[in-house]
């Protein structure tokens, strides 16, 4: 599994340059999802193609592959990636599963060579939403959570 291993983190390195050297879609990243040594979800950096901040590479494999197993959890799966994930990558990992993440260059490398500043974000998450960068008001607590308690008793609610 070893030399399998290399070749899954091998695609990862190569998607992450035709993402952002030869299509110029967005930052250098890329993704595979692996199930059973298989690649079921990949995926590259498209940001800047699609103008949207959430068109990493991680999420589009991690997509990708829930999909193809039709299921949006990826039990027993395995994520590699060109780089530590952000920590919108990181939580869609979670999201999905992922039973394990393998990653190449480190959020140092992205900050000093692309100045991708992931470890701002996980600075404001650490902090208490009054003290945030971005303003965070509570507002309607008590409507939004009558429709929580509703959906905690439906039988066929979505479970996750």
């Amino acid at each position: 599994m070893e030399d399998k291993r290399h070749v899954f983190m091998a695609r990862a390195i190569e998607l992450s340059k035709k993402g952002s050297m030869v299509e110029k879609t967005g930052g250098v990243f890329g993704a595979v999802v692996v199930k059973d040594g298989v690649i079921i979800g990949e995926g590259y950096n498209q940001v800047v193609k699609h103008k949207d901040p959430t068109w990493h590479a991680e999420m589009q494999a991690i997509r990708e592959a829930c999909k193809r197993i039709d299921h949006f959890h990826l039990e027993g799966c395995e994520l590699y990636t060109s780089a530590e994930c952000c920590p919108m990558c990181l939580a869609a990992a979670y999201w999905a599963h992922i039973k394990h993440i393998y990653y190449a260059s480190k959020v140092e490398d992205s900050l000093k060579y692309g100045d991708f500043r992931d470890i701002n974000i996980l600075d404001e998450i650490r902090k208490k939403p009054e003290d945030r960068l971005i303003k965070f008001t509570e507002m309607m607590r008590p409507e939004a959570v009558e429709v929580w308690k509703e959906f905690s008793v439906m039988p066929d609610r979505a479970r996750y």
